[in-house]
């Protein structure tokens, strides 16, 4: 909902709002939906979504109901972070999957959040409330610890300083331990994150690197806390891990 009347809104800021009304919980929407959750008028409303529908951004069913158009996908596909990154690790996240038969995923860090971008379902794998766009906190996944582990210090800082959600009772919310385990994560090259988002579930994760040795993304595989064998997962998820990195461009230093 809008925070400052619509009148008062830019142009842009109403056609983002529009967008911004779609979420993974919704959708799909009618028109007074879209209104609503945008906090514009009916016939604002009506007049913004028809232009993104004749664009393509948004798109109709026969229901009625609108749904984000396939145009939004192509643009996404152009981002660096996007539908490239997800073609070079492909292989090896499929090579990971292989060798566990687990939930495998990549991600990377949007601010204070962690974005799924690629996710392969293991048929008996642990249950995971994980799909290609999901957000979580950083603190509290695998590929999160990895991503926060990796990123600004004065970032971490902050981070570390802010409320820190829970999920589950297991999940870390003292700011320090939650900067021990950032430590260890940069400290062993892993993270691991045990019954933090459910209370069955362990992940695995190693940082992804860039051509210039940043950490640009996550990878990791989530394996039911019961059955965790963190001696064997972090090699496999390393080795993942490096050849991502390897795909995108990154030489590690000799010794490295």
């Amino acid at each position: 909902m809008a925070s400052v009347p619509a009148h008062a809104r830019s142009a842009p800021d109403r056609l983002l709002a529009v967008l911004g009304a779609f979420d993974l919980e919704h959708p799909a929407l009618c028109l007074t939906d879209i209104s609503r959750r945008a906090g514009l008028s009916l016939s604002t409303a009506h007049r913004l979504v028809a232009a993104l529908t004749e664009w393509g951004a948004l798109e109709r069913d026969d229901a009625g109901l609108y749904h984000v158009g396939l145009r939004l996908w192509e643009l996404a596909a152009l981002a660096p972070r996007g539908l490239a990154l997800r073609q070079v690790a492909l292989p090896y996240l499929e090579d990971l999957y292989e060798a566990t038969h687990e939930n495998v995923q990549l991600a990377v860090r949007d601010g204070p959040e962690v974005v799924y971008i690629e996710w392969l379902s293991g048929r008996s794998a642990v249950g995971v409330h994980i799909r290609v766009g999901a957000r979580w906190p950083l603190h509290a996944t695998g590929v999160g610890l990895a991503l926060l582990a990796h990123s600004d210090a004065g970032f971490q800082e902050g981070y570390c300083g802010g409320p820190l959600a829970a999920f589950t009772p297991y999940t870390v919310t003292d700011p320090a331990r939650l900067r021990r385990m950032l430590a260890e994560v940069r400290r062993t090259g892993v993270a691991v994150s045990s019954r933090q988002v459910t209370d069955d579930a362990l992940s695995v994760a190693a940082p992804v690197r860039g051509p210039g040795g940043a950490v640009v993304a996550a990878v990791s595989v989530v394996v039911p806390q019961t059955d965790a064998q963190i001696p064997v997962l972090a090699p496999a998820v390393r080795v993942a891990a490096r050849g991502i990195s390897r795909g995108l461009g990154w030489r590690p230093e000799k010794g490295t």
